[in-house]
């Protein structure tokens, strides 16, 4: 008797709590979208970041809460983005790929002016005077861009220019964002043509510190069928709403600063 009396006690204080567990477990309980799990599983799983969001699922968390838009995502393919889209009832409009392109094309055309023993960093060679370059403007060529490029999508050449796989670019816009030249800028893969300069120096100064920069000698503008190419501040911009990359201006660019991917 002495030993059933505990027995008797222990199992009903193991029913009370086992029943208030019970209740608690489904009066607190987290209700979870079903959807969450499928905008998860159609995500790239990059987590990149590029969206603004802690990841993929933070990403798909913040899609469901309307925190974020579907069109914040810039790694996802279209045809992913409708479908989630569809699973949130949602219509998109369809957008043309962006990629990454580089607007220098001088690597080791351009002459160095002083020896650099740094951090083979672009980042940190930067800091000395604006790198170690003729031209200030142009590409140092230690390669930030190809280490921080989470798609593998930047390759370094034998002439230290940074070369996008445009097949394999999402447009995340880490590199353009890490860049300490700004050289990079998203462009849409339907237009060709791109200026492979960022010099605002004189045409002068542009020649005598690359043989490749922009001279601002608007023959692009004069040729152009749509005014799409204007020469601003030294240097020649593409209006991409304009351009039907004709390249009519890659023809006629005497420094061979147009250039028009194939």
């Amino acid at each position: 008797m002495e030993i059933l009396i505990p027995i008797l006690v222990l199992g009903a204080l193991g029913l009370f709590f086992g029943a208030g567990l019970a209740i608690a477990s489904k009066k607190f309980a987290v209700h979870i979208d079903p959807r969450l799990e499928k905008i998860h599983g159609l995500l790239p799983g990059a987590n990149c970041g590029a969206c603004g969001g802690a990841g993929c699922f933070g990403f798909a968390e913040d899609i469901l809460s309307g925190k974020s838009s579907i069109e914040a995502c810039r790694v996802s393919e279209e045809a992913v983005k409708e479908q989630i889209a569809r699973l949130l009832g949602k219509k998109i409009e369809k957008k043309v790929k962006l990629v990454a392109t580089l607007h220098c094309y001088g690597g080791k055309k351009v002459k160095d002016r002083f020896i650099y023993q740094g951090i083979k960093s672009c980042v940190a060679a930067n800091q000395i005077l604006g790198g170690l370059k003729s031209c200030v403007y142009g590409c140092l060529g230690y390669g930030d861009c190809a280490r921080v490029c989470p798609f593998d999508a930047i390759k370094i050449s034998e002439e230290s220019i940074p070369v996008v796989d445009e097949n394999e670019c999402k447009a995340c816009n880490k590199c353009v964002l890490l860049c300490p030249k700004k050289l990079f800028s998203l462009r849409p893969i339907t237009r060709k043509v791109y200026v492979a300069c960022l010099s605002h120096d004189s045409g002068k100064d542009t020649r005598t510190a690359c043989p490749v920069g922009c001279i601002a000698c608007r023959k692009c503008e004069q040729v152009c069928p749509v005014a799409a190419i204007q020469v601003i501040d030294n240097l020649a911009v593409i209006d991409y709403d304009k351009c039907t990359s004709c390249g009519k201006c890659v023809d006629v660019c005497p420094m061979k600063t147009i250039r028009k991917k194939e």
